[in-house]
């Protein structure tokens, strides 16, 4: 039987509900548990997919296709388990299905109402995530509810996993509540307050919480500990402290120290060998013992928030750690790349043009991609990062004066890029779209195969077939396709079916190492191995740093493609493993 741990916040929003329950996922997983991780989005749109960058951070795609909210990346990260269109669900999309189903008479008349009609179908939208009662049904599915408790809008969700709770009965649903215990500096104290006042407000719905997981800058004191136990009714070995540390990796041995999974599993009853946490231990190891490092510019439009690039950076730092270097990563917004600001870019050891939409800042990114062709800086241009690529060499050597994208000028005489009108889902289905169609939905998304080919950057770095995620509109348009290579771009990867452009990239006698690609490689990058694209470029970036500055980063380069020494690993991960 399928048993949920429901995952809670308060206080305020962004303390890591997404870290912490992708943490206690990989702790359960490490126990010897099949885990999954479901995510529940109290917005009323179907969807992330029309929100912007700013409001939401980055959208997510998972395999089959759905967009969905970032944290599914993090549980992607973090354990084996691949998320599903299944694993996150929004407000918007429980009541689409619940006035489908009134529409077609489902209720047989009754008047639809939020309980219990909205919760039963948060409960069941629930079970399908976990799997509950199919062959991929799961030991322990892990519920994160967005938002805090209090907003109105997360109030059906709640009410609706402590309905479950008490239909799943005893020792089957553990609820876990992460909150805020603030440090007044003027006071010198941390403060337990805002604490005490959410887990009252939790109470009050009718959810007691097992654990308390309490955010704060630094350590939370036993003193503190034991107050928060008091006036929460939550026994001290369940309030957990989790204080800021400078990789996100540290987290799963944080928590298991304070026994978070021990207690888990004494709620649940569930009977497992102890955590192994020494690859964790390890992955923690090489983070902190970089032998050399490299500075990547990403030059992209969404750079005011961090979380809009999650995932590339996340990819980007497990590649560093997979050549055993340090990526420091400078964000440039790319509104501000003009003729004279573009020369900073000279000072780097490699470029990265992310996707975004829209035309803002679009002529700074193709100028970036001007220079890094024409100062043979390494490269990388991902889905609009490709895009701009080829424009650029379009206007720039292919003698296509005007070359654009018709999403930024519809009136361009040379349509390099172009929405194209029908392609295949990632389940087979035939999608048609034109200008007019809904942006919800009328995305190429999902993981798609292409086909390499040999004798090509692209072949050496993923083989004879790349199978990627996808989440775009527009393509390279393929009756320019003959005038770009006869000016000497290398089409290195078509779709199987439409045989659309996947990859572009320079002859490796014209240029060290540029290539673009149409989907989102970031997306199935994992701190283990890295990603195949992403190690490569890293690779570039030392040896470009090494053309920049010379024989001892040549030395650096040469130490950093020695693993870390075994015994030191085994060191790393000494503290004990058990719970």
């Amino acid at each position: 039987m399928t048993k949920f741990v429901f995952v809670t916040g308060g206080v305020v929003s962004s303390l890591g509900k997404g870290i912490a329950s992708a943490s206690l996922a990989a702790i359960l997983e490490s126990r010897g548990l099949k885990v999954t991780l479901i995510k529940l989005d109290p917005y009323i749109n179907v969807d992330p997919g029309t929100m912007s960058p700013f409001q939401h951070g980055e959208v997510f795609v998972t395999d089959d296709g759905a967009e969905t909210d970032l944290d599914l990346g993090h549980y992607e990260r973090f354990i084996e388990t691949r998320m599903r269109r299944a694993n996150n669900f929004t407000t918007g999309r429980i009541y689409q299905s619940v006035l489908e189903k009134e529409r077609r008479g489902d209720y047989l008349g009754k008047t639809v109402q939020v309980i219990p009609h909205v919760t039963n179908e948060i409960q069941e939208f629930i079970r399908r995530g976990a799997g509950v009662d199919g062959e991929d049904a799961v030991d322990v599915a892990i519920v994160e509810i967005g938002g805090t408790v209090g907003d109105i809008e997360s109030l059906p969700f709640l009410e609706a996993v402590r309905q479950m709770s008490l239909r799943l009965g005893p020792n089957n649903a553990a609820f876990v509540h992460l909150t805020y215990v603030p440090w007044i500096a003027a006071a010198g104290e941390l403060k337990t307050k805002p604490t005490q006042h959410t887990v009252q407000k939790l109470r009050e719905i009718g959810i007691q919480p097992d654990a308390l997981l309490c955010r704060a800058d630094r350590r939370i004191p036993d003193e503190e500990r034991a107050k928060i136990s008091l006036f929460t009714n939550v026994p001290e070995w369940g309030v957990i402290s989790m204080w800021d540390v400078d990789t996100i990796y540290k987290v799963p041995r944080m928590l298991h120290e304070q026994g978070l999974d021990g207690l888990i599993c004494d709620k649940l009853r569930l009977n497992t060998p102890p955590a192994k946490l020494q690859r964790w231990d390890a992955l923690v190891y090489e983070a902190e013992h970089p032998q050399g490092e490299v500075t990547i510019a990403m030059v992209g439009k969404y750079v005011e928030l961090s979380d809009s690039y999650k995932s590339l950076n996340e990819a980007l730092r497990h590649a560093g750690m997979r050549n055993h270097v340090r990526v420091n990563i400078v964000h440039i917004d790319s509104e501000t790349m003009d003729a004279e600001t573009v020369q900073q870019l000279a000072d780097y050891d490699a470029i990265l043009v992310p996707g975004g939409f829209g035309p803002r800042g679009v002529e700074g990114k193709i100028r970036t991609a001007q220079f890094a062709r024409e100062q043979r800086i390494p490269y990388l241009g991902i889905c609009l990062g490709m895009q701009v690529a080829t424009i650029e060499y379009a206007r720039h050597v292919a003698g296509l004066a005007g070359a654009n994208s018709t999403e930024f000028d519809p009136h361009t005489p040379h349509p390099v890029i172009a929405l194209i009108t029908e392609w295949k889902n990632a389940d087979g289905s035939i999608q048609k779209r034109d200008e007019h169609s809904d942006l919800g939905g009328t995305m190429r998304l999902g993981a798609q195969s292409a086909d390499v080919l040999p004798g090509t950057l692209a072949h050496q770095i993923y083989g004879d077939v790349v199978t990627e995620r996808h989440r775009h509109r527009y393509e390279a348009n393929v009756h320019y396709l003959d005038r770009l290579r006869e000016a000497g771009l290398v089409i290195s990867a078509y779709t199987q079916r439409e045989h659309l452009t996947e990859i572009i990239e320079l002859p490796q006698s014209v240029h060290p190492w540029f290539i673009g690609v149409q989907f989102h490689p970031e997306f199935k990058s994992t701190p283990w191995d890295g990603h195949p694209l992403f190690n490569a470029f890293i690779q570039a970036a030392l040896q470009q740093r090494a053309r920049r500055l010379g024989g001892a980063a040549a030395a650096q380069i040469g130490a950093a493609s020695v693993p870390a020494p075994a015994a030191a690993l085994a060191t790393a991960a000494s503290p004990a493993t058990t719970a």
